[in-house]
């Protein structure tokens, strides 16, 4: 029996997306890429990723050799053309659904999960921090297709209300102004039976770091001896990337400091779960069980609410 592959069959393009840039990859064998939806860990896979890629090697800093190439706002030819340069083994992030990006079987796909309502509550802090520098840049009228990305609500509730009801893209029902959040997940865990596709949940990482480091390893067929394994979990802990932000963050620090009001600070915020218990209404949280219920199939709502422990 043939397994189903998956097609592309989307395409996004808003302020922040052109998943078209895509179409100027071309892939090596030993390629990797992490597929998240925002706010769910990409940084921290990423940086887990270059840990054990440059395993006794010197680590350079994330934003030089981790492209994000769905990004809009960045010249695409140049990104392709550092990325082809590059000697060591290439991993890029993506927040594209799995339905907008290009698949290929000799690739290695990491995605990232998380519960909704954590996902929110920092989309939350990253939205609301946003400078005017970073709505100027995002909303320019030149290659804009779309849109503009509106301003931040000023009211948490406000923002919440239109993020779980509403959709950017005209097949989402959630996710605005962004892009579908449960959309991303389930169009990935679609194809889970994909020996190719690695799920890996925020919270599993928070709870066992070390055991989540080894079934990357595992997964990327780097052999990581006892102590390779405690000295990456302690590089990639949150606190260690948190001080260590300039190397770590996903862009130097003087651009973080003109899309952020406090900079990194405001892109590592907490690197916690559960703040939404203390903010969302009981009616709020009828939303999302709406929501969770037209979007997800049962057993990836329980991933992305439990982990791994719901797979077992």
């Amino acid at each position: 029996m043939t397994v189903p592959l998956p097609e592309r069959t989307r395409t996004y393009q808003n302020y922040v997306f052109d998943s078209q840039h895509w179409e100027l990859y071309i892939p090596r064998s030993d390629d990797i890429v992490i597929s998240t939806s925002y706010k769910s860990g990409t940084t921290w896979i990423q940086n887990i990723v270059l840990q054990l890629i440059f395993l006794g090697q010197p680590k350079p800093a994330l934003s030089e050799v981790s492209p994000w190439l769905d990004r809009r706002t960045l010249p695409i030819e140049e990104t392709i053309e550092k990325l082809n340069a590059q000697q060591h083994r290439r991993f890029m992030k993506s927040h594209l659904p799995l339905d907008a990006l290009p698949y290929y079987p000799q690739v290695k796909y990491i995605v990232v999960g998380r519960d909704a309502r954590d996902v929110f509550m920092s989309f939350w802090n990253h939205y609301s921090n946003f400078t005017n520098a970073t709505y100027a840049r995002l909303n320019d009228p030149r290659g804009l297709i779309g849109d503009p990305l509106p301003l931040c609500p000023q009211e948490i509730h406000e923002c919440w209300a239109n993020w779980i009801n509403r959709g950017w893209f005209a097949w989402e029902s959630e996710g605005y102004p962004h892009s579908g959040n449960l959309y991303h997940t389930q169009s990935w865990w679609n194809f889970c039976h994909l020996e190719n596709i690695l799920f890996i949940h925020f919270n599993d990482l928070l709870v066992n770091l070390t055991e989540e480091i080894r079934r990357i390893a595992g997964y990327l067929e780097i052999d990581l001896s006892e102590e390779a394994l405690s000295t990456t979990a302690q590089a990639v802990s949150f606190s260690s990337v948190k001080q260590n932000a300039a190397r770590m963050g996903p862009m130097p620090v003087e651009s973080a400091q003109n899309v952020w009001k406090q900079g990194l600070d405001t892109f590592f915020f907490k690197g916690t779960n559960g703040r939404w218990k203390e903010v969302l209404t009981e009616a709020e949280l009828v939303m999302y069980e709406q929501a969770k219920a037209r979007v997800l199939t049962s057993d990836c709502a329980a991933w992305l609410e439990q982990g791994r422990i719901a797979l077992s």
